[in-house]
């Protein structure tokens, strides 16, 4: 198996809003983290995954990103951040960037430009349609929002401040390599991709994840922007069963490092209805047979195979004989 630096990190999630607040607004920051990197450091954090410090009205807890380039002014500002990257390179701990690219705010310069001007060469950033379909957002209610200024609704999968982006134009995509090239050249270790099974949707088929086209992108994104580096990828694929994981994180497919397997939390869900509608009584059986099923599948493993984001998948790579990767999450659930 081929060795890499994160098979032996250990993880831990900064939520930056309630983490440490350098200058007493109320809310955490950069500098703050910057604060207690040797508090960390002394914890054995080897690497840190930052959730979204990006520009950001903050609809969504900074995952409605507005400038992929840029510092919210409530976490401070660029210069911050790279002196986050520099005093964390010099404790040996690297930083993993939340990336969240299935789509943005509303008042990112691509929507604004979209929405102004139809003629634009990102109206087709983003999906738009004369009439929706019967599609449901994760959030509630209708995928699809109406744009009076235009006549048409566009697609949004979660908050309508968050127009879902359309993978299938190769202006967007190139776009978007752009930007996490830009990012990797900052210094940065890697991204945990936010619901990175949607960028293959096809909203007229109502698919919403795993669409056919999901792991061409992916491979296409490997191939532009992670090739030849030794950098971790972490893809939140809620739809993703033991068996897709396995796809996404063989290194022969050449796509994403590991995966957050979410099969274990869907179990009290009620079948066709909305994630907030759950059943009291949980299904043990159930919740052995995929457990069981991890630990088969994290065999894979010693194959060079690795996949994380569960408990029992955590507790069977000591079976595998890989050190376990911590994940702390101080994050508000969304």
């Amino acid at each position: 198996m081929e060795k890499h630096w994160w098979h032996k990190a250990t993880i831990y999630q900064i939520y930056p809003k309630s983490f440490k607040d350098s200058n007493g607004d109320g809310v955490g920051d950069l500098k703050g983290i910057i604060s207690k990197l040797d508090y960390l450091q002394k914890l054995g954090i080897t690497a840190i995954w930052l959730s979204p410090v990006y520009q950001s009205p903050m609809d969504d807890n900074g995952y409605d990103i507005s400038n992929y380039e840029a510092i919210a002014d409530i976490f401070g500002d660029m210069s911050d951040m790279e002196e986050l990257l520099e005093e964390a390179k010099a404790r040996g701990i690297r930083i993993i960037m939340d990336l969240v690219v299935n789509h943005t705010s509303d008042e990112h310069a691509w929507f604004v430009e979209a929405h102004e001007n139809p003629d634009s060469k990102y109206r087709d950033f983003y999906i738009w349609r004369d009439k929706p379909n019967e599609l449901d957002s994760i959030f509630g209610g209708s995928a699809w929002e109406y744009d009076r200024k235009t006549g048409q609704y566009y697609l949004h999968f979660f908050s309508k401040k968050q127009p879902d982006l359309n993978w299938e134009n190769p202006l967007l995509r190139q776009s978007v390599y752009d930007m996490m090239n830009r990012w990797i050249d900052k210094g940065i270790s890697g991204f945990r991709m936010d619901v990175i099974d949607m960028i293959g949707k096809i909203p007229d088929r109502l698919i919403s994840n795993n669409g056919p086209k999901l792991h061409d992108y992916l491979k296409e994104m490997h191939q532009k922007t992670l090739a030849g580096k030794d950098l971790l990828t972490v893809g939140e694929t809620w739809g993703a069963t033991p068996e897709i994981a396995k796809k996404y994180s063989s290194p022969a497919e050449k796509e994403l490092s590991m995966v957050f397997q979410f099969e274990h939390i869907g179990l009290q869900h009620k079948p066709n209805a909305s994630k907030w509608e759950y059943e009291k009584e949980l299904n043990v059986p159930a919740l052995k047979a995929i457990s069981t099923n991890g630990r088969q599948n994290w065999n894979l493993v010693k194959a060079g195979i690795p996949f994380s984001g569960t408990i029992m998948i955590c507790r069977a790579c000591f079976l595998s004989g890989v050190t376990l990767t911590i994940i702390v999450k101080n994050q508000p659930r969304r």
